[in-house]
């Protein structure tokens, strides 16, 4: 039996063709720890799916129109993989954690980890 939350639709173009993206897949132990962990990043999750209750998770979080998918299935994903997230505001993100942004060439950036070992660098690019 098949459990699956989707409370989203696919975005659509033209015709309703489903559009074209590219989605970052991140491993995770522990779906909701990592979930949590994603919402104060400003990601809220969209949907979740579990072939049966037990079963490892898999995920859809979102922050506008960014997404990654959190996937407990082993092989998915490496362990420490590294993501980039552009925003517009890298302070607020790097007082809610604590940390002090890098000035790089390109943008200000900071650099944090998830529960599970994935860095995510965001930055806010330079004029």
């Amino acid at each position: 039996m098949d459990t699956d939350t989707r409370t989203d639709t696919a975005d659509t173009g033209a015709g309703g063709a489903v559009g074209e993206e590219v989605i970052p897949i991140l491993y995770v132990q522990d779906a909701a720890v990592a979930v949590a962990w994603y919402e104060r990043l400003g990601f809220t999750p969209q949907w979740e799916h579990r072939f049966a209750p037990g079963l490892p998770a898999f995920v859809e979080v979102a922050r506008g129109g960014v997404r990654l998918f959190l996937s407990e299935h082993h092989g998915d994903a490496r362990p420490g993989t590294l993501v980039y997230l552009r925003v517009r505001d890298v302070d607020a993100l790097a007082a809610a954690f604590g940390e002090r942004p890098a000035e790089q060439p390109w943008a200000r950036e900071i650099e944090v980890r998830d529960p599970d070992g994935n860095r995510v660098r965001i930055g806010t690019p330079t004029e």
